[in-house]
C-alpha cells in the first residue's frame, strides 16, 4: 500500500461491487482519501452508512462525489487534488447494451476519455481503466464499447504527460452486482428453478479480491498504454450451478434456457495476436501498448519474425475446475457465507 501512503483515490462508478471491495480493502489504510464518485446519490448514501458503522473512524477519509462519467465538467471537477484513480463507471451488462448500444458507448468510450482528459489536465499520477474479456474478439454492443475503451485508454497514453494509464481485463467476477451466482441464489430463496444458459458454457472464476489485486498490480508495474490480466481458472457454468445448488438446496431444480443475446460460449482474456508479444508476469500477463507512430508506412514495413508461443488465453483452455473445488472457493467468499447464514 506504500504508493498510496497519504494520497488521493478517486473511484469513478465507485458505488459498485469493484468499489465497494477497493474499500474494504484500502479504508482502514494510510491512505489519505478516497473519492467515489458516481451519479447515484441512493446508493452513495447506503454505502456512506455502511462504511460509517464498520469503519467510524477510517470512514472520516471517504468523500463522496455526484457527478456523471458522461458529463467532463463534473469529472473536472472531482478529480482536483486526485493522485490515482480508478475508472470502473460502466455500463455492464451485455442484454441492456444490445438493445441501448448507444448509452454503452456514452459511458464506455465516452465517458473514459472525459475521464482521461480531465485526469492528464489535473497531473493526475496514474488510471486504471477497468475492461472485461468482452473487449477481446467482441462480439456484442458490450464488449465493442469495452474494446474501443481501451483503443481510447492506449491512444490518449501516448500523450499523456506525467499520467500514467493502463487497462486491466477480466471476466466474469464472483459474487458482484449483477452476476450469476447472485441470481442463482435469489432462483433457490424464491423455490427455483436455477436458470442455466448453457451448462457447457466456461467462464473464469475470479473473486473480487483478486480483481482489486490485478488493480494494484497494474498501478505498481504499469507502464503507459499496458493491458494486464490475470491467470486464472475456469469452470462451466454448469459446474457453478452445481457447486451453489448442493451449497444451498441440492435438491433445487435446475432449468437450461438457451444462450442469451450477445453472449459468447467461452471468456477471452488474450488473444492470439496479443499473445504474440504477451510478457508472462507470474501470476499475470502484460500486453504492451503498440507505439508506432504516425508514420503508416511501420504498419507495413516494420514487423516481427519472432512471437511468443502463448496462444489464445480463454476460459475454454485454462485449467479447469471441477465442482468440489468451485464450491471451496465460493466458501472462502464473505458474501458466500453471510448468505448461507440467512439460510433458504
Amino acid at each position: 500500500m506504500s504508493i498510496f501512503s497519504g494520497k488521493t483515490l478517486m473511484i469513478t462508478g465507485g458505488t459498485g461491487s469493484f468499489g465497494n471491495a477497493v474499500l474494504n480493502r484500502f479504508l482502514d489504510t494510510d491512505i489519505g482519501e478516497i473519492r467515489i464518485f458516481s451519479r447515484d446519490e441512493k446508493k452513495q448514501d447506503d454505502m456512506r452508512h455502511e462504511f460509517q458503522a464498520r469503519f467510524p473512524e477510517a470512514a472520516k477519509k471517504l468523500r463522496f462525489l455526484i457527478g456523471d462519467v458522461r458529463d467532463i465538467t463534473s469529472v473536472r471537477s472531482a478529480v482536483r487534488g486526485v493522485d490515482y484513480i480508478f475508472n470502473a463507471a460502466a455500463l455492464k451488462q451485455v442484454p441492456s447494451c444490445e438493445f441501448f448500444p448507444m448509452e454503452a458507448v456514452k459511458t464506455n468510450v465516452i465517458g473514459t476519455d472525459n475521464v482521461l482528459n480531465a485526469a492528464i489536465d489535473a497531473g493526475v499520477k496514474s488510471v486504471i481503466c477497468l475492461s472485461t474479456d468482452k473487449a477481446a474478439y467482441p462480439v456484442n454492443a458490450m464488449g465493442i464499447s469495452k474494446a474501443m475503451m481501451e483503443k481510447t485508454a492506449v491512444a490518449r497514453s501516448r500523450n499523456a504527460g506525467d499520467t500514467v494509464i493502463c487497462c486491466t481485463r477480466y471476466g466474469n467476477v464472483l459474487c458482484s452486482r449483477g452476476s450469476v451466482v447472485p441470481l442463482f441464489i435469489d432462483q433457490i430463496r424464491h423455490g427455483g428453478p436455477m436458470t442455466v444458459t448453457d451448462p457447457d458454457m466456461t467462464r473464469f472464476i475470479m473473486s473480487l479480491d483478486e480483481a482489486v489485486d490485478l488493480v494494484l498490480f497494474a498501478f505498481m508495474n504499469g507502464a503507459p498504454g499496458d493491458i494486464f490480466v490475470q491467470k486464472a481458472p475456469a469452470g462451466t457454468i454448469g459446474t457453478l450451478a452445481e457447486a451453489v445448488r448442493r451449497l444451498f438446496k441440492p435438491d433445487c431444480e435446475i432449468k437450461i434456457i438457451g444462450i442469451r443475446h450477445g453472449e459468447k460460449m467461452y471468456e477471452t482474456l488474450l488473444t492470439n495476436e496479443e499473445c504474440a508479444h504477451a510478457e508472462d508476469m507470474g501470476n499475470f500477463y502484460r500486453v504492451p501498448a503498440d507505439n508506432r507512430d504516425l508514420n503508416y508506412d511501420k504498419y507495413f514495413i516494420d514487423g516481427s519474425r519472432e512471437r511468443n508461443t502463448l496462444k489464445e488465453f480463454n476460459s475454454a483452455n485454462t485449467e479447469h475446475w471441477g465442482v468440489e473445488r468451485v464450491m471451496e472457493k465460493l466458501l472462502s467468499l464473505d458474501y458466500i457465507r453471510e448468505e448461507l447464514e440467512k439460510g433458504v
